[in-house]
Formats: structure tokens, sequence, C-alpha cells
């Protein structure tokens, strides 16, 4: 299997376990999906289906990986126990993840051409942010 088909499925492996909150803000060019576990069982689902993505793709605390061109990403931690994705594909895409405090858990994906999106975690947060852009 090629890398976007398995970061396809990844992606939607992990978007079905999440049953978050849907929210697709009015930006032009630009629809996110953003995924907020509202328990303690959701919370634990999206954490293991981000830690099959990690560990599926040898990431062990956090990646950034970039396939196109002129894309700009960043990924902080500071605490324990976090796990970071920020995974572009396309061109254009500007993506950040700010993870302080421990027991945090995100991925980031964009798709596309274009997108904007940055992310900020505090402690034992959990979420999954898909941005598709034109």
């Amino acid at each position: 299997m090629g890398r976007n088909t398995n970061t396809a499925k990844a992606a939607g492996l992990a978007l079905i376990i999440a049953m978050g909150a849907f929210t697709a803000p009015a930006n032009a060019g630009q629809v996110s999906i953003n995924l907020n576990p509202a328990n303690a069982e959701q919370q634990q689902m999206m954490q293991a289906g981000l830690g099959i993505y990690a560990l599926y793709n040898g990431i062990q605390n956090g990646s950034i990986t970039q396939d196109g061109v002129n894309n700009m990403a960043g990924l902080t931690q500071g605490g324990g126990g976090n796990l970071g994705i920020v995974h572009q594909e396309g061109n254009n895409h500007n993506g950040t993840l700010n993870q302080q405090g421990g027991n945090n858990s995100y991925g980031l994906f964009q798709f596309g051409e274009g997108t904007d999106a940055h992310v900020n975690q505090s402690g034992g947060q959990t979420g999954l942010g898909l941005v598709f852009g034109w």
C-alpha cells in the first residue's frame, strides 16, 4: 500500500472512532473538521486511534510529515506523555501544534491546498483536526 492510502485509512479510522463534535468554519477555500471527545471513553478511543497511527508510522512522541511544496509546520511540546502529529499533503499549508503540560494527544491532518490551522493544548487534552483546502 502507498503512503497516501495508509494516511487516508489512518485518518478515516481516527474519524470513525472519535465520535466528537463536528465544526465547519466558513473560511473561504478551507473546510475544517475538529473532533474533541465528549467523555473519557471517547478520549480513550481517540487516543487509541492516534496511537495506532503513531505505531504504524514509527512515531514516539511527535512528528511532522510533509508531502508537497511551500508548507510550514511547527510542533512544540512541554511535559511528558504527549503525542503530537502534524501531517501535510499538498502545497502552501500552514499548521502548528503546541502541547504544554502532560498527556496531550492531537493529530492535525492538512490536505489539498493552502490550509491554515493552529492548535494549543494545555494538559490532558485529546483531539483530531482534518483540514481540506482548495
